[in-house]
């Protein structure tokens, strides 16, 4: 396994076009953070800071990301979690486990949306006995 290395990260409204090896781009008002592949290949890496996608935790000094980052989609195939501006190699999964973890996400992600009121449809607000009374 490879060993762990450190990176930095850069608070940025707009990840750029051109993106530094070894660095982790976060966008606060767009909730993202995108690197190239740690790995090498130089792929962009998009992980959405969301209550169903990556969760970003800054500790006034260092960034970590939330749950790991695999790349199944890329040649190389990575996979590493970010603690704290280091990247921590992680273990291979075969393609059931990858599976799994997608069918997993997909069910987080439809029980989250579904847990969601909508915007057009609210239950109306319940009035006190107070402004009932005197209809305020």
């Amino acid at each position: 396994m490879k060993r762990p290395f450190k990176i930095r990260h850069e608070f940025v409204e707009f990840i750029p076009k051109e993106r530094e090896s070894g660095v982790l781009y976060v966008s606060i008002p767009y909730a993202t953070a995108v690197h190239n592949c740690f790995c090498g290949c130089g792929l962009k890496v998009v992980t959405p800071i969301a209550p169903v996608g990556w969760t970003l935790t800054y500790d006034g000094e260092a960034v970590s990301l939330s749950p790991s980052v695999g790349n199944w989609g890329f040649p190389c195939r990575s996979h590493y979690v970010i603690k704290r501006d280091t990247v921590v190699w992680a273990r291979n999964m075969t393609q059931e486990q990858i599976e799994a973890g997608r069918v997993c996400d997909r069910m987080a992600r439809a029980q989250h949306f579904a847990e969601q009121p909508s915007d057009a449809v609210q239950a109306p607000k319940k009035r006190s006995w107070w402004s009932r009374v005197f209809g305020n």
